[in-house]
């Protein structure tokens, strides 16, 4: 009930009050059966007053609706008469993928590109280019070593310098990774219940120990037998390979996990690495255990067999190839 019609009935209770006051009882009106409402005023009104292109704008945006919808229907009356499924074929177009000409085959890149990286090239790099020459003799590294080598830390526990030994001309060379005890106070390299196993397993494949070259990646021993460091094999490193270029063997076996990835220099394991050979600047290495670790493990004799029979035939097949 709006604000007017509150209005007229409380106008209407007065006058009935009056009437009743002055004695009037009953009044007899015609009223009509709906009483018309006056025109309401709203704000929609006043804002159409003022704004006359509402309804201008209402009739526009109609029109484009209606405009929209015809657009519409054309697009799909087109889009119904170009069905994919309902046009005819050409007889130039190939009604299925099997009746199209088969594809010449594109060969592939595998195919025509020979593979010439090999496993030591993947692990190492380029180490196939030989060995550098050289004018210098054993002496002459040894003396540039010197006996009194302060070149790391190993040199403030070590007893002596322990050079490299055996046959300067050997066809067969043992490379291990660092003195022990006994080889730091005898001044040569297994000499101690390892070198004691190195020396069978030499004579195992009929040779013997002054045939060979025997030496380490380290001369000095590491205090409480520990490992060299990879500091302390660098700076070492350079003189071995200086005396693999005096001696210019024809294989090179070695011995346990830190000195072949000191050798190599890789971080692959000994166990994955020994058993085939490796092409080492044109020289043929073979990884196996270290004798040391023979005594601890017995049960890797076996292996290690196995690998000293294939340096046995490597150089039965070498000096047939030089005779």
């Amino acid at each position: 009930m709006t604000y007017k019609k509150l209005e007229l009935v409380e106008d209407l209770r007065e006058q009935l009050k009056f009437l009743k006051e002055i004695g009037v009882d009953s009044l007899s009106v015609d009223l009509p059966v709906r009483t018309a409402e006056p025109p309401r005023e709203t704000a929609h009104d006043d804002f159409q007053t003022y704004v006359p292109a509402k309804n201008e704008f209402k009739a526009e945006t109609k029109q484009n609706r209606e405009a929209g919808r015809k657009d519409v229907r054309r697009r799909s009356e087109i889009l119904q008469n170009y069905k994919l499924s309902e046009r005819k074929q050409s007889a130039e177009s190939p009604k299925s993928p099997e009746s199209q000409p088969p594809k010449e085959k594109i060969p592939e890149v595998t195919d025509t590109i020979e593979k010439t990286e090999s496993p030591e090239e993947s692990l190492f790099g380029d180490l196939s280019r030989g060995l550098p020459d050289t004018n210098e003799s054993l002496s002459d590294i040894h003396k540039d070593i010197g006996s009194d080598c302060e070149r790391c830390r190993l040199c403030e526990k070590r007893t002596q310098v322990v050079h490299s030994v055996g046959d300067p001309q050997a066809d067969l060379m043992f490379i291990g990774e660092a003195p022990g005890a006994d080889e730091d106070v005898q001044g040569e390299p297994f000499v101690g219940r390892a070198g004691q196993l190195l020396n069978k397993i030499i004579e195992a494949i009929d040779l013997k120990r002054e045939d060979v070259f025997i030496g380490n990646i380290n001369r000095c021993r590491p205090p409480d037998n520990r490992r060299p460091l990879a500091d302390e094999a660098e700076v070492c490193k350079p003189f071995l390979l200086r005396e693999i270029s005096v001696v210019r063997p024809k294989v090179i076996v070695v011995l346990g996990n830190t000195a072949c990835q000191n050798l190599l220099d890789t971080k692959v394991g000994i166990t994955r690495l020994r058993g085939k050979f490796l092409d080492y600047f044109g020289v043929r290495v073979m990884p196996t255990f270290h004798p040391a670790y023979l005594l601890r493990d017995p049960r890797k004799k076996r292996e290690v067999w196995e690998d000293m029979k294939k340096v046995r035939e490597e150089l039965n097949r070498q000096n047939a190839s030089d005779s």
